[in-house]
């Protein structure tokens, strides 16, 4: 690794810790003071939410040029999700914040589709499993922590003796951002917001296409990745399943397929396809892939829900 990329890991790693103190005394203030609305003051005292602007803000420094344009247009989307999320006007089915994150994934599939072929796709939609995985204090931190060093080892493994060292700088870089942002995050002082868990998940999307092998590795790593969520968080999915789903005995599938799928967009898409029905899932081998969280519509009506499981 050359002196250069060296002096710039270190440096965006002081600049995520320090940035990320900053920021949340910052917020902390403005919160207390009523002056924004992003302090959760009922938890620990408050916790500011949005403080993953940090990263998004370091990320698109320090990415290459035209790539780091895809983590400036979600950033942007993703903060204003932050902001208005929770307001849902009466003539859209779904949050206003749920709408700008939907416009920010196509706006990166646009953009990407240039620099990055078809695999802008899957870089997108990286964002769906990893706002997935920051439902839990260091969740998110884990899973950008432990892929970011898989792809080093794989990038070692693809390219050795003859490094890419673009493709060791964008890894190492998403890797010690996350690493300096993230004990905050594990103490549960702080919540990265979808302007952080967005930006990592384009990040991350970027990397896995610069290891090599275009789309295929890209899907593979999607792939893997969502795999990790699953797993990392199958104890609040089961408990999801059993008391919010009614599925008393879910399986791995369906917390793959949850991570895969779940939130607003996917429901307004089961909403679009199923309407108010509801189909019910017993073939056994659909059941182990998870069919049963995939088809799961919440829309459904009285006694074809009540009558699902």
């Amino acid at each position: 690794m050359s002196l250069e990329v060296s002096y710039y890991v270190v440096m965006i790693g002081v600049l995520s810790f320090l940035g990320t103190i900053g920021l949340t005394v910052v917020f902390r203030i403005l919160g207390q003071n009523h002056l924004i609305g992003n302090l959760y003051s009922n938890v620990r005292g408050g916790i500011p939410r949005g403080i993953g602007l940090i990263p998004c803000v370091l990320l698109s420094m320090f990415l290459p040029k035209g790539l780091n344009m895809l983590v400036i247009t979600i950033g942007f989307f993703a903060f204003l999700d932050d902001i208005l999320g929770r307001y849902k006007p009466r003539f859209l089915p779904i949050e206003i914040g749920q709408l700008f994150r939907g416009i920010g994934m196509i706006a990166v599939m646009i953009l990407g589709y240039p620099l990055l072929g078809f695999s802008a796709i899957l870089v997108a939609l990286m964002i769906q499993p990893i706002n997935i995985s920051d439902m839990q204090p260091g969740s998110t931190c884990s899973v950008v922590v432990i892929v970011s060093l898989l792809s080093l080892l794989l990038i070692t493994l693809t390219s050795f003796p003859n490094l890419s060292t673009i493709s060791v700088y964008q890894a190492l870089i998403v890797l010690v951002c996350c690493i300096a942002y993230s004990p905050l995050d594990y103490a549960g002082r702080i919540m990265m917001g979808e302007v952080g868990n967005h930006s990592f998940a384009v990040a991350l999307g970027i990397v896995f296409y610069s290891i090599g092998g275009g789309f295929v590795t890209t899907l593979l790593l999607f792939i893997i990745t969502t795999i990790l969520i699953a797993f990392i968080r199958r104890n609040t999915l089961r408990r999801f399943f059993r008391e919010q789903l009614r599925i008393n005995n879910p399986v791995f599938g369906d917390f793959f397929m949850d991570v895969l799928t779940g939130g607003g967009l996917g429901d307004l898409l089961r909403r679009i396809f199923l309407g108010k029905r509801q189909i019910r899932v017993k073939n056994p081998i659909l059941m182990v892939l998870g069919f049963r969280r995939l088809l799961y519509n919440p829309h459904a009506i009285g006694k074809e829900q009540r009558n699902y499981f």
